[in-house]
């Protein structure tokens, strides 16, 4: 379980699995422009009942609203999640290639950082990473 702290200062608490269906979502919608429960499945490697139990709960939740004809949309506080999760795993990624780890496990490691590490530590690499690009 994670407790995020959102810009307001407020908390919400989601699982990291959420996190991880969130941030799928959010790249096949930026990939396609819409979201389906297949490309979900093939997208995070889990069976279509993994994605129907997910999408019940995040749905439930108040993370993603579904359409009639199946597809998916992000509601704000979905989008919130995913967007950070997603820029979370971009610039760790791109710290660790930057530091010579190879493309295929910098995106396994940042997969798995992204969740664990504090807003404190990130925040710090986030700013270190940028001094180093300039």
């Amino acid at each position: 379980m994670n407790i995020l702290t959102k810009e307001d200062g407020t908390y919400m608490i989601i699982q990291k699995s959420s996190e991880d269906y969130l941030e799928a979502m959010l790249m096949l919608q930026e990939e396609y422009g819409y979201i389906r429960s297949v490309d979900i499945s093939h997208q995070l490697n889990v069976t279509k009942p993994s994605v129907s139990y997910a999408v019940k709960n995040l749905r439930e939740n108040g993370y993603i609203t579904m359409q009639a004809d199946g597809m998916i949309s992000l509601t704000d506080s979905g989008m919130e999640i995913a967007e950070r999760i997603y820029s979370r795993h971009k610039l760790l990624n791109d710290v660790f290639v930057q530091i010579g780890v190879d493309e295929k496990t910098a995106a396994e490691d940042a997969c798995k950082v992204e969740h664990d590490i504090s807003d404190k530590t990130y925040k710090a690499i986030a700013r270190y990473y940028k001094k180093s690009k300039k």
